[in-house]
């Protein structure tokens, strides 16, 4: 199936290595690599643009396999994704459930994620 982010805030990160950076966060999230910004490299995160938003418990479950288990990452507690990654940038990901950041998704989305308020996933 593949994890679906659905948004991100401005995320500025440092890496000595570009390629094994757009290569990590390609493989991880599925993400788009843009041919514009002022940058070395940027994705398209969805539609808005706040926190890294995947759909549900599942894909946060296939996240954190491909960086513990791939990628021997760690898991920063007390969250349940968030990590380093491999040039220590701190990184978390949500899903859709998260009641705090709902708001920000084109209601179909909810709809599709089954997302319910009121109830824990």
């Amino acid at each position: 199936m593949g994890v679906q982010v659905y948004g991100c805030n401005h995320v500025a990160i440092e890496v000595d290595d570009i390629k094994k950076a757009v290569a990590f966060y390609q493989d991880v999230f599925n993400l788009e690599k843009l041919d514009r910004g002022e940058g070395d490299a940027f994705f398209k995160l969805g539609e808005h643009q706040f926190g890294i938003m995947v759909r549900d418990e599942q894909q946060l479950a296939e996240v954190r396999k491909k960086l513990t288990g791939k990628y021997k990452l760690k898991l920063e507690p007390p969250f349940r994704c968030d990590f380093r990654d491999p040039w220590g940038n701190r990184i978390q990901v949500v899903d859709l459930h998260d009641e705090s950041l709902i708001w920000l998704l084109p209601y179909r989305e909810v709809q599709k994620a089954g997302v319910k308020f009121g109830e824990t996933p």
